[in-house]
């Protein structure tokens, strides 16, 4: 059985106390090998790695990163089959699912790569004769990319990429449930020519590895992906030496079906939303608030769509849902399927475990919700969806917005003056009309409002230059 290695200062090391933890499989409890559970000490080792790189780094021009975030981006389509199959046998998602998720690492290091070319300041008009002011972008230093076991490949990209291009040094911690995929993005990056110390990976507890370079002064800024739970403590750990914090939090979506929407569109677009990835998104679509029109034909049909899925092990022909990660995650979504149905929901599809071993789940669809219901307030994170019926468009809206999150939100109809209005008043960062509540542009800024994100720092396209680099005003007189 494989024992893998952190990265620190360009060595592949084992942890300093010879710990190590388990992966996984979710779908066969097959053991995949033993990832290092490092240290303090080694996770500042691995700061100090960064530290001591980012000035070299920094001073490489922009065009000569890029040539090695191209080169990387070209060894992930080259070994792509190789990353999906790792990512489906530690993840649990399907082959077709983790395939599109490494297509789109391999697309954010090219499009990252571009930046290598385009980065730069402005040229402002001063208001004084003889005086030339412009500004510079500078990066922002050492960075702690903190990441979660759902898109272990596609988060961690959207993150590196951007750090490395804009000359930042860069600390990685993978979630422990999904290192590998993360450990294998890493050897792409080496391979590619990445200079030592300037990429740092390193696995481990949160506890250890996690609050070791949160409560860093030697790390410059944190972006996380995950609960809010653990986002607020990261945001007020990282306050106290003023760390710059990009968070990613939780989300509840909405997916809105008014009464004009074609019903076979709108299953399959939650569907899509809902079961795909086994719901494991934070833009999953975990309510669908529908006309009272329609819902008696939505219900039916989605009921009917949600019992013909096929759930299973991802590298299997045919399979359309993967199991939960872990134990913990398939104990969460059965215990939130028991809260419904004692809050009053009624269970149409779906409900129980199934298969004869692994963490699968049948794709769950309950009807009757009331938005104060903790099935409609509480992020799931599983194939769990709620139907809330609604009087007109108003009402869904008012009952969309209902909600502690403000992620991603989908409206399915034909109406355009309707559809107009959702993406003016719904409060979210992420509008969808006619589309799936998931799936994202990596050109394209990406964030939440409200406690889905810190409200601060866009993820993704021309947005991230804002988190990683910072802006240096110039005067030079020369009158």
């Amino acid at each position: 059985m494989t024992t893998y290695k952190n990265l620190i200062a360009g060595e592949w090391i084992e942890s300093s106390s010879g710990e190590t933890f388990e992966n996984h499989n979710p779908a066969t409890g097959e053991l995949l090998g033993h990832f290092p559970s490092a240290t303090i000490a080694d996770t500042q080792r691995a700061i100090a790695a960064a530290k001591e790189a980012q000035k070299g780094w920094a001073n490489t021009p922009p065009p000569a990163r890029a040539v090695i975030l191209d080169k990387a981006s070209k060894i992930i389509d080259r070994r792509g089959d190789e990353f999906a199959r790792a990512l489906t046998s530690e993840e649990g998602k399907t082959f077709a699912e983790a395939r599109g998720e490494v297509n789109r690492a391999r697309d954010i290091f090219s499009y990252a790569a571009g930046e290598g070319w385009r980065m730069g300041g402005q040229t402002l008009p001063s208001n004084i004769p003889g005086e030339l002011l412009y500004t510079r972008r500078e990066p922002l230093g050492v960075v702690a990319l903190v990441t979660p076991w759902n898109f272990p490949v596609a988060i961690p990209a959207w993150k590196m990429a951007p750090a490395l291009i804009y000359g930042n040094t860069v600390v990685f911690k993978p979630a422990s449930l999904s290192p590998h995929i993360g450990l294998l993005l890493v050897e792409a990056l080496v391979e590619a020519g990445i200079p030592p110390g300037v990429l740092n990976f390193v696995t481990g507890s949160g506890r250890s590895v996690g609050n070791t370079l949160v409560g860093s002064a030697d790390v410059d800024g944190v972006s996380f992906t995950g609960s809010y739970s653990v986002g607020m403590g990261i945001y007020e750990q990282a306050m106290k030496n003023l760390t710059r914090v990009q968070l990613e939090m939780g989300g509840k979506n909405p997916t809105v079906v008014l009464k004009d929407a074609e019903i076979s569109q709108a299953v399959a677009l939650t569907v899509a939303g809902g079961f795909g990835v086994t719901g494991q998104a934070c833009t999953a679509t975990s309510r669908v608030i529908v006309e009272d029109a329609v819902a008696d034909a939505f219900a039916a049909a989605l009921t009917d769509a949600a019992r013909n899925l096929r759930v299973g092990h991802g590298l299997e022909s045919g399979v359309q849902m993967g199991p939960a990660v872990d134990a913990g995650q398939l104990e969460t979504d059965l215990d939130y399927i028991d809260i419904a149905q004692k809050e009053g929901a009624k269970l149409l599809a779906g409900g129980s475990r199934t298969g004869d071993g692994g963490y699968f789940i049948q794709p769950t669809v309950f009807d009757g919700v009331d938005v104060s219901m903790r099935i409609a307030q509480e992020e799931v994170f599983g194939p769990v969806i709620g139907i809330i019926r609604a009087r007109n468009f108003d009402d869904a809206l008012e009952k969309a917005n209902a909600i502690e999150f403000g992620l991603s939100a989908t409206v399915v109809t034909n109406n355009l003056q309707q559809a107009f209005q959702f993406a003016n008043r719904i409060d979210a960062g992420v509008v969808k009309i006619n589309q799936s509540s998931s799936g994202l542009a990596l050109q394209a800024p990406f964030g939440g409002f409200k406690h889905s994100s810190a409200n601060t720092f866009k993820e993704q396209g021309p947005a991230a230059i804002e988190f990683y680099t910072r802006t240096k005003t110039v005067y030079v007189g020369h009158g």
